[in-house]
């Protein structure tokens, strides 16, 4: 069950290129991130009307962060770089995943953690096809994106949060009001909603944002940051596969190849997670506390 939902997180999520493309084309995406994040906040608000499970100061830090950067530096990277150069960048959040653990929290990377995270960061590039003009700006912009959410990830791992829906609540809506001046700068006043934004609008807010943050706040703390990297995978390969359903697009024989790459990364995680935990069940207990083997990779509890 932790798996099913935290495998629906990247597969909503990449529903948001279709979503946009059916019925969004003519708002500005300024907006559009707006009304994607703020009015899914207030409605998990209205579900659980609490005040914020954190300090003032770890959920701003995390609504800037999380949402507001990163969905400012999502467009500037979708506007400079193809879409594919993108999302190929957005892939080694796995790999930024390990590299932050390793130099803020001293965790030495795991070589088959790094092989399947590279594995599946080929099968992302063999499925986009990225070009290989890279600009420089969205480059970074892309990379500095995808490194707020996994440094978000691991702080929500980090720190104790027993509700998710709140959490998930108030990091939308001060992430969503931290957007409106920024929005309103760039793409002026927005313009009123059509009936046929409609349907995109519902799809994004209540499926793709109030739904699929709180499951992904959730899946972080059952199954942990680094798993829950390696799933995001499934964002581009959700995007490419509504294309074919969607669109009438095909794909060509590299890109199922870099399909199977990705599936055959995420089934040996998953092998290698449930390995981990036998190993670690096995272990003789004494005075009801586990014993660890030291090593000089031993890193302290904060």
């Amino acid at each position: 069950m932790n798996y099913l939902l935290a495998f629906m997180v990247p597969v909503l999520w990449g529903s948001t290129y279709a979503a946009v493309g059916l019925f969004l084309q003519d708002m500005s995406p300024y907006w559009v991130a707006v009304f994607r994040a703020l009015p899914a906040g207030l409605v998990l608000l209205l579900i659980r009307p609490k005040l914020p499970p954190l300090s003032w100061r770890r959920m701003t830090l995390l609504s800037f962060c999380n949402i507001a950067a990163f969905f400012v530096l999502l467009f500037i990277a979708a506007y400079r770089l193809p879409g594919s150069v993108a999302g190929t960048l957005g892939a080694t959040m796995p790999l930024q995943m390990m590299l932050l653990q390793w130099l803020g929290e001293g965790k030495k990377p795991d070589p088959m953690a790094v092989a399947l995270a590279v594995l599946g960061l080929i099968g992302v590039g063999l499925l986009l096809n990225p070009s290989a003009d890279l600009d420089p700006i969205g480059t970074v912009a892309a990379l500095a994106g995808t490194a707020l959410v996994a440094q978000s990830a691991l702080w929500m791992k980090r720190w104790t949060v027993t509700d998710a829906l709140g959490f998930t609540a108030w990091q939308l809506v001060l992430g969503g009001f931290m957007l409106v001046p920024f929005a309103w700068m760039v793409a002026g006043a927005p313009a009123a909603i059509t009936m046929h934004e409609v349907p995109g609008l519902l799809w994004l807010v209540l499926l793709n944002t109030a739904f699929g943050y709180w499951a992904w706040v959730r899946s972080i703390k059952t199954l942990g940051p680094n798993v829950m990297s390696m799933l995001s995978l499934v964002n581009p390969m959700t995007a490419v596969m509504l294309g074919i359903g969607l669109v009438g697009e095909s794909l060509g024989i590299l890109q199922w190849v870099g399909i199977g790459l990705i599936l055959l990364a995420l089934l040996l995680m998953k092998k290698t997670a449930k390995r981990g935990q036998v190993s670690h069940a096995g272990k003789p207990k004494v005075k009801g506390v586990q014993i660890h083997e030291q090593s000089k990779n031993t890193v302290p509890v904060r």
